[in-house]
């Protein structure tokens, strides 16, 4: 695939091999985020405590992504590599992204471990930035639903396959398998990726102004509204769902009672993604013909009234059976939602600047979710049994019915 191509429409192949990089990304965090860190954690702090201690790595990580992911961006679009503007850093980014895996197994305390998911973070998004702007890159608008579909079939796909793998060896105490396996996964993804696809080099890039650049990062909501509006919604969106996703662990053993908590995990993520197969690459097409709104907001309809009735307490059979109708709302809003952002964003030239920008309404939630929902998780179940689950659930379904309603704000898309 050349640059030169990059105005064509391109075949189902061309966009499986420009899509092979999101099932290694989100093989990554499908393990660490709901079984491997939540696992971790007990190892270093009291039962009571683990809330708030989740909410210090998480959040803490998630900062650290905040002020990488747009920087990353803007760098990777001035770049005058050979190689192109994006897969030198694609490279460096996911080499670093294995040491730090490493060091986050060995860590032999929980301050090591910490600093270690934070240096995860960094280096996952230093590289994970750049390569999310080739979609705008080298895909024509009109093929982008197209093209997202494929995103959202290789990130389910990722996330299942983690999930259930991760919560096996977890539950076996193979913390070190996890982690090897995670980094196999990664950097053979990340090496297809980089070897199969042929940038142009960019030629020449404007002067540069540290005033100038350090203003690039504001997207004045008063020029560009819709840009405004599809992070806010997207913002309640992964706001209720990192709600759920960071402590759903805790949430069957505590709640319903699971034992083998960390492989049931495993199952539940498992479920979610097999729904969200069932919509993602159709919604994305869809999503060309009639628009993206609509199918977005249906979506976080559907998880929202989903949260509240796990709240029923209801058997593990049918406890995954929700999770597939959970994820068959993921799935839609997952695959278009990331189409409705190409379609808005302020300027192509600056494509991985801005979709760092907006990635930051995906990251953001993952420093508020944790911050908010570890220390009322701990406060409500000291009130009485598993009050705190039932606090961050209805939270949870409140942001996204929120979203649902904000997305039609958005006027220059469908």
């Amino acid at each position: 695939m050349t640059a030169a191509a990059s105005r064509r429409r391109l075949s189902p192949g061309e966009l499986l091999s420009l899509s092979l990089y999101w099932f290694g990304l989100n093989f990554h965090w499908g393990a660490l985020l709901p079984i491997v860190i939540p696992a971790e954690v007990l190892k270093f702090v009291p039962e009571a405590e683990k809330g708030a201690a989740l909410a210090r790595v998480f959040a803490g990580g998630a900062f650290v992504a905040l002020i990488v992911m747009p920087l990353a961006g803007a760098l990777s679009d001035r770049s005058l590599s050979p190689m192109g503007r994006r897969r030198p850093y694609i490279l460096v980014g996911e080499i670093l992204n294995a040491v730090a895996l490493l060091a986050l197994g060995y860590a032999p305390t929980f301050a090591l471990f910490i600093v270690a998911y934070w240096f995860v973070q960094f280096a996952n998004n230093f590289g994970g930035t750049a390569y999310s702007a080739l979609i705008p890159d080298l895909v024509p608008p009109e093929q982008r639903g197209e093209a997202s579909g494929f995103m959202g079939l290789m990130t389910m796909l990722g996330t299942a396959i983690a999930g259930v793998v991760a919560g096996i060896l977890m539950q076996r105490n193979l913390v070190i398998p996890s982690y090897l396996l995670i980094i196999t996964v990664l950097l053979v993804t990340m090496a297809v990726t980089v070897w199969i696809l042929k940038e142009q080099p960019l030629r020449s890039r404007p002067p540069f102004n540290l005033r100038d650049f350090l203003a690039g990062f504001w997207v004045d909501p008063r020029r560009y509204p819709d840009c405004a509006w599809l992070f806010f919604a997207r913002f309640l969106a992964l706001l209720g769902f990192y709600t759920l996703l960071n402590f759903l662990q805790f949430f069957l053993h505590d709640y319903l009672h699971i034992e083998n908590a960390k492989e049931a995990t495993g199952y539940v993520t498992a479920a979610v993604i097999l729904g969200a197969l069932v919509s993602a690459y159709a919604a994305g097409q869809i999503s060309d013909r009639i628009g993206r709104r609509a199918i977005v907001s249906a979506s976080t309809v559907v998880m929202g009234v989903l949260c509240l009735v796990f709240l029923t307490a209801p058997s593990f059979r049918l406890m995954l059976a929700l999770g597939v109708l959970f994820g068959v709302g993921f799935g839609a809003f997952t695959s278009v939602d990331w189409a409705l952002a190409t379609d808005v964003l302020p300027s192509e030239t600056s494509a991985a600047k801005d979709l760092g920008i907006w990635g930051i309404s995906a990251t953001l939630p993952q420093v508020v979710a944790p911050l908010i929902g570890g220390p009322l998780l701990d406060a409500f179940n000291r009130t009485g049994p598993n009050r705190g689950y039932v606090v961050l659930f209805i939270m949870g379904a409140s942001y996204l019915i929120v979203a649902s309603l904000a997305i039609w704000k958005i006027k220059k898309a469908r």
